[in-house]
């Protein structure tokens, strides 16, 4: 009997033949712990970029890895939930991490990591200021979080795509209790932090990827829990995005939006491109009924009494009406302890 995960026979001949060659294997075992650019693999493997950028074709079309573009760049990584992302994951966890080969290629991949983590984190020390400004604004970030929270805790949920994941912060709140996170954003500068935020044990069953937040590169049908906290004040057809995000969402499953209240701080526009001043609650309510969804849920907070806060942050949930579809149960992926 055939099961949820396995394969045919010639695709699993074909996986296996790809897979049997020192260079490709060492890629696979570095993917298996990061998604990399072909520049990240040639620094690590020292070896060419066409030379490289011909093995990681082999594998892709094997289906052992996935490519996708962020701007000029091109991304690799194992696939999510697949059968060939499990067997790979099998073969490594078969090779020796004090093999000399395996050993070397994992500092050099340190090494990588480290200059990633650099780059991040000197774009987000030249930002840090205006995000702190704003932050004063509103109501404070932890009453923020614990508000998402209770609002998607009457039941559990395997998989999570945030919109506009920015820093990658809510897939960090969530990546625990999850088996599948994905964060999309437009910016490649906030996905090189959201990047280093995620990339350590824990959280690899976490991605960001770049993507248009109204053609999202995600199929229909695709996630539990659709979140998109503090965007739709920068976009010019929220409704569309909303629109975007029920699509991709499971029967049965659920549309969380946090945005600001209605207010009168023009600054945030002329400076911060912000294009609206928050939102009255009958609008969200209005885009997300007209996308299909129940509305189950709205929520405001207001700034704390004494603090610098000018503006409530809203919280609206809708719901997929269609009747949720029973999961086949597979085996709970393992967590890495930190």
């Amino acid at each position: 009997m055939r099961g949820p995960l396995s394969l045919p026979f010639d695709a699993l001949n074909g996986a296996l033949r790809a897979a049997a060659e020192p260079t490709r294997l060492r890629i696979l075992a570095l993917l298996a712990e990061t998604e990399l650019t072909v520049t990240d693999l040639t620094e690590i493997l020292r070896q060419s970029q066409p030379r490289i950028s011909r093995h990681l074709k082999l594998l892709t079309e094997a289906g052992l890895i996935e490519r996708y573009r962020e701007g000029s760049w091109a991304f690799f990584r194992l696939p999510d939930g697949t059968a060939n992302a499990d067997l790979v994951r099998v073969l490594v966890r078969w090779l020796d991490a004090d093999d000399p080969v395996v050993a070397r290629d994992r500092e050099r991949l340190v090494t990588v990591r480290a200059a990633r983590a650099a780059v991040a984190q000197k774009y987000f020390a030249a930002h840090a200021s205006e995000w702190d400004r704003i932050r004063k604004l509103h109501v404070s970030d932890a009453a923020v979080e614990a508000a998402i929270v209770a609002a998607l805790a009457d039941r559990p949920f395997r998989s999570l795509l945030d919109l506009g994941t920015g820093t990658g912060r809510i897939l960090e709140l969530f990546g625990p209790q999850i088996e599948r996170g994905l964060g999309i954003d437009l910016s490649p500068a906030m996905l090189a932090i959201a990047r280093t935020r995620l990339d350590r044990p824990g959280f690899r069953h976490c991605a960001v990827r770049q993507g248009d937040i109204y053609d999202l590169p995600v199929a229909k049908d695709s996630f539990d829990v659709v979140i998109i906290h503090q965007v739709l004040h920068y976009l010019d057809d929220g409704a569309g995005a909303i629109r975007e995000a029920a699509r991709v969402l499971r029967p049965g499953g659920r549309l969380l939006v946090v945005d600001f209240a209605p207010h009168d701080l023009e600054f945030l526009r002329e400076e911060h491109a912000h294009r609206r001043l928050g939102f009255a609650p009958e609008t969200v309510s209005q885009w997300m009924s007209a996308a299909g969804l129940d509305v189950a849920l709205h929520r405001s907070l207001p700034p704390e009494a004494g603090s610098e806060g000018k503006i409530a942050v809203s919280l609206w949930l809708g719901r997929d009406p269609r009747a949720a579809v029973a999961e086949p149960q597979q085996p709970a992926p393992a967590r890495e302890v930190a």
